[in-house]
């Protein structure tokens, strides 16, 4: 989970999401609106008799806030809640495992903030069935040809690597870019990502707004998403002033087209 605002836990139960799935957050800053959800679904993780440890990495000042709720208002929780504390000035490694890698990304808000980048592993490629049975190979030596290895046939021929697998399945990448101003080098630090999502709090008619409050427009973060060649722009933050977002939308399809508005309870595959 990304964030977890007032709202998270009425939010979960709408889509039908277990509790138990949810094994780490990420809280990009401490705003209102990106963190006081998470005490209160903490609280109720207990309440449902969760055992699993609950990872929490944030920016540092969360640490101290956190142990002074969980005192007060979860006493004798029956799992751990890990603490893991962010640094928001570095672009680096905080959370790995055997599918992915998630790296924090500096941004540049009102109070230390950061975004985040899930990157899938690499997959191994696909064996080819069709070859397989041609040359009758057996089942124990797919691992091996996963790995690269040639086929040799008992008359001595070497069937070679490329011919017995597809390549595989491309790399996945999601940068989810909270709160911030404009940034120029943004796109360095998420070139190639799958799937942007990006603040977008104003439209550029308001961007003496975007500078006082630092944040960015619906074509600044297209800007991002272009420069970092990026599949799919997702724009998300918007500002209350604006009843109708297709403002934002089009501002920004003019500089990125494939570019789509965030909403509640929107599914998106990323591709």
């Amino acid at each position: 989970m990304i964030d977890c605002a007032e709202g998270t836990q009425l939010q979960l139960y709408k889509t039908h999401l277990a509790f138990t799935k949810i094994s780490s957050v990420f809280i990009s800053h401490l705003h209102g609106d990106h963190c006081l959800g998470l005490v209160g679904m903490i609280s109720t993780f207990g309440m449902l008799g969760r055992n699993a440890p609950l990872h929490i990495y944030a920016p540092e000042p969360l640490g101290r806030l956190l142990e002074m709720q969980l005192d007060v208002f979860c006493p004798g929780l029956d799992y751990e809640v890990k603490y893991h504390p962010v640094d928001t000035t570095s672009f680096q490694v905080i959370y790995e495992d055997r599918s992915m890698t998630v790296k924090s990304i500096p941004l540049n808000h009102r109070v230390p903030c950061c975004g985040y980048l899930f990157t899938e592993k690499p997959t191994q490629p696909h064996i080819r069935r069709d070859m397989l049975d041609c040359y009758e190979i057996p089942y124990s030596q797919i691992n091996n040809i996963k790995n690269g290895a040639d086929w040799v046939t008992p008359d001595g021929d070497v069937v070679s690597n490329e011919k017995l697998v597809l390549p595989p399945d491309p790399v996945r990448s999601y940068a989810y870019c909270s709160d911030t101003a404009y940034l120029l080098q943004l796109h360095e630090m998420i070139e190639g990502v799958s799937l942007l999502y990006h603040e977008s709090t104003y439209a550029s008619d308001k961007e003496h707004k975007a500078i006082q409050y630092y944040h960015s427009t619906a074509r600044q973060a297209a800007c991002v998403a272009r420069d970092a060649h990026a599949r799919q722009l997702m724009l998300g933050h918007y500002s209350a002033r604006y009843d109708n977002e297709d403002i934002l939308l089009e501002e920004a399809q003019e500089v990125f087209p494939n570019t789509i508005l965030s909403n509640e309870g929107l599914v998106v595959d990323i591709c």
